[in-house]
């Protein structure tokens, strides 16, 4: 499979944070997108500016858990311009409760739902047009946390595990067919989202940078797409130590969330 400029890209949580710097770095002339988000004001801003990089844009108000509206607004689009990339990138954060209690049932709920289960339901519609067109990208949002699960996001940690182990699975299958799947497991990358923590962000890297590294990694067809390295290497080399003595590096890093806010 070539490493050509894709043409038809389907994007989730493209209203904010790398979902948006995703559009926009993907936008060109002759460039046909769909972009999915809650906000419709948000994904219209957007849209705006990628129809002024020559685009054709729709945009689909649509929640991932609405498994349905989702796949209807997905296939729809696919029929009218068959997809080269899909990237699902809508997700949630979360953590403790105020006064460090333990997550609800409701709150980790809602993370595996989101960022697992809406992340499965964004891909599988386009799994067999693209086995039957025997070509495309698939790439799916995951997190550092998904290397190395943090005490105080047990869910957020454990959907974003998810989404790795379903990525990887999911790449091994479509690979003899031409099709590529890219798990991106981001640190800090400037956003809402990274705003609600509050502790230290090494390495924060904008919205921009990051959009351009995974695009051209997804181009490349890179199994795992983590950042940034310094992390990445850390984490790796901490794997290597006995599970108390991580424990200990852990709870040195303060770990604070702000009042939730979709992605």
């Amino acid at each position: 499979m070539t490493n050509r400029i894709s043409s038809s890209i389907v994007l989730t949580g493209a209203g904010r944070g790398i979902g948006a710097a995703l559009a926009r770095e993907y936008a060109a002339e002759g460039a046909a997108m769909l972009l999915i988000g809650r906000d419709a004001g948000r994904l219209e801003e957007v849209a705006a500016d990628c129809r002024a990089k020559g685009a054709t844009v729709e945009t689909a108000s649509v929640d991932v858990v609405d498994s349905d509206a989702l796949a209807a607004s997905i296939l729809a689009f696919d029929a009218a311009h068959p997809v080269d990339v899909v990237i699902a990138n809508a997700g949630v954060s979360g953590g403790l409760e105020p006064g460090r209690r333990a997550e609800t049932f409701a709150t980790a709920q809602r993370q595996l739902r989101i960022n697992l289960e809406g992340m499965v339901a964004t891909v599988t519609p386009l799994i067999e047009p693209m086995r039957a067109r025997k070509r495309g990208r698939i790439a799916v949002m995951s997190s550092l946390a998904a290397l190395q699960p943090v005490g105080d996001t047990p869910a957020y940690s454990a959907s974003k595990a998810g989404v790795l182990a379903w990525g990887e699975a999911l790449g091994d299958f479509l690979a003899p067919e031409g099709i590529s799947v890219s798990v991106i497991c981001p640190g800090f990358v400037t956003s809402d989202m990274s705003q609600r923590y509050l502790g230290p962000k090494p390495w924060e890297m904008s919205a921009e940078a990051a959009a351009k590294l995974i695009r051209r990694k997804i181009e490349r067809g890179a199994p795992v797409i983590a950042f940034p390295w310094q992390i990445v290497a850390a984490i790796r080399a901490g794997r290597a130590l006995p599970r108390f003595v991580r424990r200990m590096f852990l709870a040195r890093v303060p770990v604070e969330i702000a009042p939730d806010a979709k992605g």
